[in-house]
């Protein structure tokens, strides 16, 4: 029996801020004029990634958002908007507590007298 997948959300274009910038470089008046490199920023976590290559701002705002959706910073977000939207986000918590208690044991720990002033 196979488990049913449900969506939990989306994240879309409108989660998004766009920034255009002309890209420079090697390529002639083209690319030193038209405004076709494209910044994404996702609001909620924080990513940030780009992309210059293409000629088309279009498919460069397309490629900048997969870019974004592939970062560390974005999937670290997801992975908790997930937990908390399915009710597991208390155990993660709890789960990183216990791992910060556990390195900061005594035996972890280097501890050094500091010389008076």
């Amino acid at each position: 029996m196979s488990k049913e997948k449900k969506l939990l959300f989306s994240v879309t274009a409108k989660d998004c801020e766009f920034q255009t910038f002309c890209t420079g470089g090697n390529g002639g008046q083209n690319r030193n004029a038209k405004q076709n490199g494209v910044r994404c920023i996702h609001r909620e976590s924080g990513a940030v990634a780009e992309h210059r290559d293409g000629r088309d701002q279009y498919r460069n705002k397309q490629e900048a958002f997969g870019k974004m959706a592939k970062t560390e910073k974005f999937k670290a977000w997801h992975k908790t908007e997930v937990a908390r939207r399915t009710g597991q986000f208390k155990a993660m918590e709890q789960a990183a507590e216990r791992e910060v208690d556990r390195q900061m044991a005594l035996h972890n720990l280097k501890i050094e007298e500091v010389a008076s002033l």
